[in-house]
């Protein structure tokens, strides 16, 4: 089992930056590959960025890449994805998402913990 807790959402202009945390608890966690995915109103939820439980393997959506970077802490069982240049479109909630696998997928449907989500608003 593992469980996750988001935190860092908020408000920001376009242009701005905001860093979302994800922790993560278990006996699992640290073996876990972790994700983050976001759902604006109206529409699917996306994949936005993963990351291998080694660190070593990250995966990015193209609306994401050049932008957000994903890293995590073993040691502090966190997961961070840093935005900057944020944009409107980036707007809905991020939900942390993890999954006892060897790669990074992009479907949903591959992880099997997610958190409650974290808003964020940016701001044109």
């Amino acid at each position: 089992q593992v469980q996750l807790v988001e935190s860092g959402g908020g408000w920001a202009q376009a242009g701005g930056s905001l860093r979302l945390s994800c922790a993560a608890s278990g006996r699992s966690s640290s073996r876990a590959t972790m994700g983050w995915f976001r759902q604006a109103p109206g529409k699917e939820r996306e994949f936005v960025a993963g990351i291998h439980w080694s660190g070593g393997i990250t995966n990015y959506a193209y609306s994401a890449e050049g932008r957000f970077t994903i890293s995590r802490d073993n040691a502090e069982n966190t997961m961070y994805l840093q935005m900057n240049s944020l944009q409107p479109e980036d707007t809905g909630v991020y939900y942390c998402a993890a999954g006892l696998i060897s790669w990074v997928p992009v479907l949903r449907d591959e992880y099997d913990y997610w958190g409650q989500g974290t808003q964020v608003t940016v701001a044109s």
